[in-house]
């Protein structure tokens, strides 16, 4: 059974960094895609970063291109997301998820991923 336990949220100001974990236990990761995903109260849950298991296809939104930065260390079984220059609306729940399965095409999809985190909040104040 694969687990996924994320950390690394907090409150923050706007600009300040925050730089998210996410530990996968029973499974190595080499061989998943890694993912993270947010979600805002009363929105859906949408689609932030994505690596595949190799490192070298990975894919962000648009609203975090340039500020964020996905990153894994298999010898850690533990996937990181970067967030620098944070502003209030990437204030939401961050998911980490995961999955051996996906096409380059469908990594910015949800429904591809078998696997999620419990999530961890990051609050960014104006």
């Amino acid at each position: 059974q694969v687990q996924l336990v994320e950390s690394g949220g907090g409150l923050v100001q706007t600009g300040d960094s925050l730089r998210l974990s996410c530990a996968v236990s029973g499974r190595t990761m080499r061989g998943l895609t890694m993912a993270w995903f947010r979600q805002a109260p009363g929105k859906e849950r949408e689609f932030v970063a994505a690596i595949k298991w190799n490192g070298l296809t990975i894919q962000y939104a648009d609203s975090v291109k340039g500020r964020f930065t996905i990153s894994r260390d298999n010898a850690k079984n533990t996937v990181y997301l970067q967030m620098d220059r944070l502003k209030p609306e990437d204030t939401a729940a961050y998911y980490c998820s995961a999955d051996g399965s996906i096409i380059n095409s469908a990594m910015r999809l949800s429904s591809q991923y078998a696997y999620w985190g419990q999530g961890t909040q990051v609050t960014v104040s104006s």
